[in-house]
């Protein structure tokens, strides 16, 4: 039986096909906003959970995967850029540093609940005014967490990475498969 992916995201979806986990989508509505001085773990891990908890009761005995993915930089948060000047204010923030990428796994079967989070630092070359105009101009920042997607266009700017590559995608693969061999024969 297919494991529940509660998430819309494309990005997360096409990294458990890839790995070859049989899923559905059913989507999590819930409110993202963050609580004032909500640390960046806190925020990710009460999201995450708050996705699995609004489908798990829809699904009987099913496994639920749920996630949410954030980027700190200066003990900020950059969570989707809200427009285009949001996201270039973003990637001046990242240009030329290193930054964390947090994701928070919950893994809902029955009444048990598990959350893990990943965490992989990446680090971005100096951009310019120019580089930085053209990325926002493609549109691929808009529904991404601090405004780039490392498996897309902005490849071209990441330097470093220490640690999961698909955690910064959207997903960390491994420690999904860890979780779910866990709970059952895949």
């Amino acid at each position: 039986m297919p494991i529940v992916l509660a998430s819309a995201s494309p990005r997360r979806a096409e990294l458990l096909r890839a790995a070859g986990i049989d899923f559905e989508v059913i989507a999590a509505h819930i409110d993202e906003t963050a609580h004032p001085h909500e640390a960046a773990d806190a925020y990710v891990r009460r999201i995450a959970e708050e996705k699995g908890r609004a489908v798990a009761p829809r699904v009987g005995d099913r496994i639920v995967l749920a996630a949410d993915t954030t980027v700190v930089v200066d003990e900020m948060m950059l969570a989707k850029p809200e427009d285009d000047a949001d996201a270039t204010r973003m990637l001046r923030m990242l240009s030329g540093r290193t930054h964390e990428v947090l994701t928070a796994v919950s893994v809902w079967h029955g009444k048990q609940m598990f959350t893990e989070i990943e965490r992989t630092d990446v680090e971005f070359a100096p951009l310019s005014e120019f580089e930085i105009d053209w990325y926002v101009a493609t549109g691929e920042p808009r529904d991404k967490a601090g405004a780039y997607a490392i498996q897309g266009y902005a490849s071209r700017f990441v330097t470093r990475i220490d640690g999961s590559y698909s955690n910064v995608v959207g997903l960390p693969v491994a420690l999904v498969y860890d979780i779910l061999k866990g709970l059952t024969t895949l």
